[in-house]
């Protein structure tokens, strides 16, 4: 899992080559890291160990290339660097295929809080609508130079599998390295009869295996083909981000991508500070406060699921332009209304009279006075009920058949409340010549 999937959108399939027929992946160009990191305290009281490290600093390095010298320059020292927790994020030229872009980031939405130029909140927009895909996640352990053990599902979703290498394969001379097409080959671990079980795996207990994911993204204003990556080892954050993205993608109709509304509102990522619970060495449950990753959404509920109802309305309103267009119904106007012919009896009808407010609506096709009609009955003034109407479902509900039918079902489940759907109708509308968001 050390590269994230895309979903195509489009239903053809991928053609065979011979690098394989594997989705297509999202390359990244750039690390964002969530902390800091510090001389550890044996480091610190070496006045050698400081010095490289400020200089470091100074000149932009990475936190690897940083500890790389030191343990090239003071061997006895195993440990020169230790994480810190800090409110900002840690942004530096180094971690990027292009130094420019963490100039570009920090000068855009970098601020000063008391601690220098720091980036404490920023916009993201993420590139796939599986929350799977922009946060990847997995159970893994580490040795001196390479990823050893990692957590990986089924195909089927169903088990948790512990993955490895598999062993160089020599010729049957035991003695020539067979060379491997398409890089390593993976295996399921012999322990745990290959099943990634944390409460049984000696890694994990020597805390040797850990939970890490990372969130890809890009950076709205900032010009870059390959997304950028957040790293994070908090369940606590992880766990957050995805309640919230199910909840987003549910608003949504499932989307994830992109902007989150017309005003295009972003995402934003920044630090909070909470009381994370743990189990100490003794069992004892203790609280300490951390700063984690907060994945934001600043957007307005009700815009998103009237999104949604704008799109409906959009789908039925191609499916009625399809039907004009292509069979041989005629429509024609009557007042600013459109009678489709199986209607016209129905509309002669109400224009005389004989059409109660009240009648059900016939195979879901109300007619507009039908309609006006019963709202009129409700206490709701026609021009009134219009601009309420048209707020709702779009300017387009009238000559919709389907749209008129919304507008009769919504009506209906107010039947026995007339005060309370007036009340509804005259709260939307001031709502709205207040300035609320559409």
């Amino acid at each position: 899992m050390t590269q994230s999937i895309v979903s195509h959108r489009s239903s053809e399939a991928v053609p065979a080559t011979v690098l394989g027929q594997g989705p297509a992946r999202i390359p990244t160009g750039g690390k964002i890291r969530a902390g800091t990191k510090t001389l550890s305290r044996t480091a610190a009281e070496n006045p050698q160990a400081r010095a490289i490290y400020e200089q470091g600093v100074a000149a932009g390095q990475s936190f690897d290339e940083i500890e790389q010298a030191l343990v090239a320059a003071l061997p006895r020292i195993k440990t020169p660097l230790v994480p810190k927790n800090v409110p900002w994020f840690t942004v530096r030229g180094q971690d990027f295929s292009n130094p420019e872009i963490a100039r570009q980031i920090l000068d855009a939405f970098g601020e000063d809080r008391g601690d220098g130029h720091r980036l404490y909140r920023f916009p993201v927009v993420f590139p796939s609508d599986h929350w799977q895909v922009v946060m990847p996640h997995e159970l893994s352990a580490w040795g001196a130079n390479e990823k050893r053990y990692w957590s990986e599902y089924s195909p089927d979703g169903r088990v948790r599998l512990c993955k490895t290498h598999a062993p160089v394969p020599f010729d049957d001379t035991g003695k020539r390295v067979i060379r491997v097409f398409g890089g390593r080959k993976t295996v399921a671990r012999d322990a745990n009869a290959g099943m990634c079980d944390p409460e049984a795996c000696p890694e994990y207990q020597q805390r040797q295996c850990n939970l890490s994911g990372r969130f890809l993204f890009f950076v709205p204003g900032i010009r870059s083909i390959s997304a950028f990556e957040l790293h994070t080892r908090s369940f606590y954050a992880m766990n957050s981000a995805i309640q919230k993205f199910e909840t987003i993608a549910f608003l949504r109709g499932g989307r994830l991508s992109g902007f989150l509304d017309r005003q295009r509102t972003p995402f934003y990522l920044s630090k909070k500070l909470v009381e994370v619970a743990h189990i100490d060495e003794q069992g004892r449950p203790v609280r300490v406060p951390q700063w984690i990753i907060e994945l934001e959404a600043p957007v307005d509920v009700t815009a998103l699921l009237r999104d949604r109802e704008d799109d409906e309305t959009a789908l039925v309103q191609a499916q009625l332009a399809k039907q004009i267009l292509s069979g041989p119904t005629v429509v024609e106007p009557v007042g600013d209304d459109v009678a489709l012919p199986e209607e016209r009896p129905a509309r002669a009808a109400s224009a005389a009279g004989h059409v109660a407010p009240e009648q059900p609506a016939r195979h879901g096709r109300p007619s507009l006075e039908e309609l006006l009609s019963r709202a009129q009955a409700c206490g709701i003034d026609p021009p009134r009920y219009t601009a309420y109407a048209d707020l709702r479902w779009g300017p387009g509900w009238k000559i919709n058949p389907q749209g008129r039918s919304r507008a009769w079902d919504e009506m209906e489940r107010y039947r026995n409340d007339p005060a309370g759907y007036l009340d509804k109708v005259e709260s939307e509308l001031r709502a709205e010549s207040a300035g609320r968001p559409a």
